[in-house]
């Protein structure tokens, strides 16, 4: 009698079969991605990336249309369909201003053919707002997702400027920045005649070789386009020579005297120092007025009125 052996016998059922997992699950664990690695909370980066790729998009888009000379259509189109995915004109942020009003630079900003923010003219939005007398230089430039920002750097107030009756602040450079109430003027420099606000910084030059008397000072006349009328709050008048240096001579060496004689306030009406060498003193004619006592060698008015005087001579 022959014995058969089976494949698989009692050595086989001993082996324990692994169990088949169920069908459509698996046991493997799910990885931490990058973005939840970051502090930042994931939904604020993916916010932040699509603000990036989109003025990525944006800037590469004009520089390609620039560079292949797109139709104006085609660029408009484009722009337009940018500002619709959310890159439109909602704010506008000023920077600089002091003494200028904001409601003109706002309408300035927001006066544009398109809102889309590729479609912006910044170098137009620029210039119009280079035309108000308050802005000496201007920035214009976009912020994403939806904000222009205008940087402004206003003009100095130097002087107050008379002419044809009316007043106007201006500058050092003599540009006009706005119309001066006349019972508001501030404390600043009256100039006045034709294309006295072009001189203005000449002036301040010229009264800071003789700081004493700037405060005394009433106003200054632009003469014959060529020399300066000083007039003083004690009402005399200091005419002083063409040209800077010996304007400024003049001026010094007139301080020099009123500093050692007090000139001003003693009634006298005009000091002519336009003749080199001279010192012209001129007295009121009105009936009754007389000859201020200046010096005991000082001889006495001529008929014409005036009185010379050698301007080294110690009074």
């Amino acid at each position: 009698m022959s014995a058969r052996i089976a494949r698989g016998g009692s050595a086989a059922k001993g082996r324990a079969k692994p169990k088949a997992s169920p069908r459509g699950k698996t046991s493997r664990r799910k990885q931490p991605g990058f973005l939840d690695s970051l502090p930042l909370p994931a939904e604020t980066i993916r916010k932040v990336s699509g603000w990036i790729l989109a003025g990525s998009v944006v800037a590469v888009g004009l520089a390609i249309g620039v560079a292949l000379d797109v139709p104006r259509e085609v660029g408009q189109a484009a722009g337009e369909a940018v500002g619709e995915a959310g890159f439109m004109v909602k704010r506008v942020e000023i920077k600089g201003l002091e003494r200028m009003e904001r409601l003109p630079v706002y309408a300035v900003a927001l006066d544009q053919n398109s809102m889309a923010m590729p479609l912006v003219d910044l170098d137009g939005t620029r210039e119009r707002l280079l035309q108000f007398g308050w802005v000496k230089e201007a920035r214009v430039s976009r912020r994403l997702p939806d904000t222009l920002v205008v940087d402004i750097v206003e003009r100095q107030p130097a002087a107050v400027w008379q002419h044809n009756q009316q007043l106007n602040l201006v500058d050092h450079d003599g540009v006009v920045l706005e119309p001066v109430k006349l019972d508001a003027m501030p404390d600043l420099p009256l100039v006045i005649g034709p294309a006295a606000n072009r001189h203005t910084a000449e002036l301040e030059a010229l009264l800071g070789a003789a700081p004493q008397l700037k405060p005394m000072l009433a106003d200054a006349t632009w003469i014959g386009g060529r020399r300066w009328d000083l007039r003083f709050q004690s009402g005399e008048t200091l005419a002083l020579p063409e040209g800077e240096a010996a304007a400024k001579k003049a001026l010094t060496t007139f301080a020099r005297m009123d500093k050692a004689t007090q000139l001003l306030g003693r009634g006298l009406v005009r000091f002519d120092m336009r003749i080199p060498g001279k010192f012209i003193v001129r007295v009121s004619r009105e009936p009754g007025s007389a000859v201020p006592a200046l010096a005991p060698e000082t001889p006495p008015p001529s008929s014409s009125g005036a009185t010379p005087l050698d301007p080294t001579t110690t009074i």
